[in-house]
């Protein structure tokens, strides 16, 4: 038999589990973690630059240095897995309608292009590799699958265990959620650290503005709640061990 209260305490961690890797699961697949504001398009010239920005982020090789300023110049946002841009669309003209119809243009970044080193001087291979950089980018890509690899892991161990009737393995439980949320916090810290180091070697334009997105905020939620559903779990696991080997002393005297 298990206590009400064990129960209470395991039924509010699956709660809390299942909010937290949802919300992860969110924000790892949106690309609202980090936007940009850009000015309106005004002159010729202008419109030529953005046009030919727009079109070799769409179809060109990839290149940390044009998605980078097509980013900026076109209120762009950028995720862990997309990166997407505000143009006008196919039919519309870019600067003779002031009011043309805007659409978000995405592109996904591959296996091959997450882990593709990141320069010095962004676009210049001769400039050196940025280490630092590099692995940030390459952390906060994996870290968020490693974690709901471990939500994953610990919601079969949960199951068995509500199979066997035991509380046993909910202490490795509560562990694996208090590793994913530790992961998912790390992802945050990675990615803000990745921006500013790119923002110190690849200055935003005048008038251009980042701000963070609510992706970005989902993954920051989702932390602290697998960190209190692993607090709920532990709690529970090591009060039940405890009643279990009163009793068990209780019956031998």
């Amino acid at each position: 038999m298990v206590d009400n209260r064990y129960a209470t305490a395991l039924v509010i961690a699956g709660v809390l589990s299942a909010l937290a890797t949802v919300y992860l699961s969110v924000a790892v697949g949106t690309q609202h973690w980090y936007q940009y504001s850009s000015p309106a398009v005004r002159g010729e010239a202008n419109v030529s630059e953005l046009r030919s920005l727009y079109e070799e982020f769409m179809d060109g090789e990839f290149d940390e240095k044009t998605y980078s300023d097509t980013l900026f110049r076109l209120n762009g946002t950028v995720g862990l897995w997309w990166r997407c841009v505000l143009a006008p669309a196919a039919n519309a003209h870019w600067h003779k309608e002031r009011d043309a119809k805007m659409m978000l243009e995405c592109r996904s970044f591959t296996v091959s292009q997450q882990l593709t080193p990141k320069y010095k001087e962004p676009g210049n291979h001769n400039s050196g590799e940025d280490l630092l950089r590099t692995y940030m980018w390459r952390s906060q890509c994996l870290l968020p699958l490693v974690s709901l690899g471990l939500v994953v892991l610990a919601g079969l161990i949960g199951f068995c265990a509500c199979l066997c009737q035991s509380l046993t393995p909910t202490l490795g439980v509560g562990i694996l959620h208090l590793l994913a949320g530790l992961c998912t916090l790390a992802t945050v810290c990675c990615y803000l650290a990745g921006m500013d180091l790119l923002h110190r070697v690849s200055m935003l334009p005048d008038k251009v503005d980042g701000s963070l997105g609510w992706s970005l905020y989902l993954a920051l939620i989702s932390s602290p709640l697998h960190m209190m559903a692993a607090a709920l779990l532990v709690w529970a696991a090591r009060s039940h061990s405890q009643t279990y080997y009163r009793m068990s002393a209780y019956r031998v005297a």
